[in-house]
């Protein structure tokens, strides 16, 4: 049967799906997405999940079959891999979907990089360029949770796994050739190994705050107390952050402190409504993080790093690109732009630079990483 014959298969009934997934037991592989939307709420929500097994491709709706105990055992099963493109967002579906995330996983956007042809490629680009198939485009923003889905959002939906399998194979036999499919798999097994729980809140997320490092103790204390604040309701809404409070209102929370509804008014980018709706809570908020002792503030985050440094991260970054061209790999997946900072900020002070574990830990390390090592520590000896 061709790719462009397959079936494609509407799947709503548990019945169904749980014989489905008996079925699939006797695959060493799945090819697996999910259509979501995401416009006006801090969770992704789950529109539609597909499912290919190189015969037809199955659309599961996931508005009547979420926490499927069959289908979750599926997807953790470790003899089956899963295999998706550009994964990171199709994880936090599954978590908040089924409270799973797809294992062993095969993401082909990583893999396509490291069989070079480059970095993030796009999945129409990449059938494109393997299997010279033009894929449609005209369903890309549907509204994935309306009932009933249209006969093209069907259609696109399925090709996004139909052909999925076949560009598992190809860039498995290039990867295998070339020695590269243990560095694919590390990296997705890093992937799933850095997702966390979908309720999980970050206490340090303060630290992300666009100028933190400008605030004093005093300051940040009420940042990390309005972030926290704001990541909570956020979550507890299902609303993005943004639309809660922007983050430049939160800086100037923080900056200025204000203990009175008035003087809350009259703080740069602070909408009315949210005065209205939560400003007795804010104040309150941040009255409590002021009179915190100074031994419960965090201490002042670095500032950005100085000319001279910047000139390090510079030379580094000029180092991958060398390396990632004998390689044939794209420099930014050989050190990610964080990356770079990390090193650098390991030694500025005393000279000891490490590498942070994402190359430490990782493939990246025999490649790269006494290379970059012995260059941060030469040009810190050259100063």
């Amino acid at each position: 049967m061709s790719i462009e014959t397959q079936p494609i298969v509407w799947v709503d009934d548990a019945a169904q799906l749980t014989e489905l997934c008996h079925q699939w037991q006797s695959q060493t592989a799945l090819a697996i997405d999910t259509e979501f939307m995401r416009v006006s709420t801090f969770y992704p929500e789950a529109g539609l999940v597909q499912v290919g097994d190189g015969k037809a491709a199955y659309l599961i709706d996931p508005l009547v079959l979420s926490q499927h105990d069959h289908f979750r055992q599926l997807l953790v099963n470790p003899a089956i891999t899963k295999v998706l493109h550009s994964c990171s967002e199709d994880l936090e579906v599954f978590q908040r979907s089924f409270g799973v995330c797809p294992s062993p996983l095969f993401d082909t956007q990583i893999a396509a990089a490291m069989a070079g042809y480059g970095f993030s490629i796009g999945y129409a680009n990449l059938v494109q360029t393997l299997l010279e198939v033009e894929l449609p485009k005209d369903a890309t923003r549907s509204d994935w949770l309306q009932r009933p889905l249209t006969d093209a959002q069907k259609r696109y939906a399925a090709l996004d796994v139909t052909h999925l399998l076949v560009i598992y194979e190809t860039l498995l036999t290039s990867l295998k050739a070339s020695d590269r499919l243990s560095w694919v798999m590390n990296e997705c097994a890093l992937i799933l190994q850095n997702v966390g729980p979908i309720d999980e809140v970050d206490p340090e997320y303060f630290r992300k705050v666009k100028l933190a490092w400008k605030l004093r103790p005093a300051e940040l204390v009420v940042l990390k107390a309005l972030s926290h604040w704001r990541e909570m309701t956020a979550r507890a809404k299902n609303i993005p952050r943004n639309h809660l409070m922007k983050e430049n209102v939160l800086f100037n929370l923080a900056k200025f402190r204000p203990t009175t509804l008035g003087k809350l008014s009259k703080v740069e980018g602070m909408p009315s409504k949210t005065i209205r709706e939560y400003g007795d809570v804010l104040v309150a908020m941040i009255k409590a993080a002021t009179e915190l002792p100074a031994s419960d503030r965090p201490q002042r985050l670095p500032p950005p790093l100085s000319p001279q440094l910047g000139d390090l991260v510079k030379g580094l970054k000029a180092l991958v690109r060398e390396e990632s061209e004998r390689l044939k790999l794209p420099p930014e997946l050989l050190v990610k732009k964080k990356d770079y900072e990390a090193i650098v900020r390991s030694g500025m002070n005393s000279g000891s630079y490490r590498l942070p574990p994402s190359i430490e830990q990782t493939w990246r390390n025999d490649l790269i990483g006494s290379v970059l090592l012995t260059y941060a520590r030469a040009y810190s000896h050259s100063d």
